[in-house]
């Protein structure tokens, strides 16, 4: 399923994958709401609950769309964050991959001082 990120000017493309957790995603879309920051990562909070499914990655990659379980939160990963260390992409803990962003991801550099975010289904 493609879906839209828009963060004040910047708006990507991005494809949800078919794994459980990306489905009940596009099941709540459209979606709006705040967002906060950690390193370079967006991620908020979704009326989504799953746990880690069988593959869940403790490494990503520029434009990886996860979910992190313990706070019920989407993620957008667009470069390292406080954990990463070389070239390599560390969340917080393990999170389910749902998807990846389809154009330039690191474009959400430009906007990490807006306020909100919304989701939609294209």
């Amino acid at each position: 399923m493609k879906i839209r990120i828009t963060v004040g000017n910047v708006s990507l493309e991005a494809e949800l994958n078919d794994s459980p957790t990306a489905k009940k995603i596009a099941s709540i879309l459209p979606f709006e709401g705040g967002f906060q920051t950690w390193g370079d990562e967006i991620y908020f909070e979704i009326p989504v609950s799953a746990g880690l499914e069988p593959g869940a990655k403790e490494e990503v990659s520029v434009g990886d769309l996860g979910y992190w379980p313990p706070g019920n939160a989407f993620c957008i990963f667009f470069g390292p964050t406080p954990m990463s260390h070389g070239d390599k992409i560390i969340p917080a803990s393990a999170v389910n991959i749902v998807g990846r962003v389809l154009g330039d991801a690191t474009r959400l550099k430009e906007v990490m001082g807006e306020s909100r975010v919304v989701l939609e289904a294209i």
